[in-house]
């Protein structure tokens, strides 16, 4: 089975209309999921606690389409 990991993550963003973060090392991570509908749960929360901040976004990565299956492992995954 392929796995598909999502990653939830946010933070104060310089203007709302941009997704260019005011301060990357306060960037929340939420954390990883394994699929999108624990993903989107987890989002929603975090965006949820946020509602009132008009600077605060946050996002779902999908982590899985960041590789592709058919290009050779780079030298870390190969150490895995």
């Amino acid at each position: 089975m392929v796995q598909r990991l999502h990653l939830v993550f946010g933070g104060e963003l310089v203007n709302p209309s941009s997704t260019q973060f005011a301060d990357v090392s306060k960037i929340d991570i939420v954390g990883m999921y394994p699929d999108y509908a624990t993903a989107y749960d987890a989002w929603k929360g975090a965006a949820q606690r946020t509602v009132d901040d008009a600077h605060a976004r946050y996002f779902i990565a999908h982590l899985h389409r960041l590789r592709d299956e058919e290009t050779a492992a780079s030298p870390t995954e190969e150490l895995g």
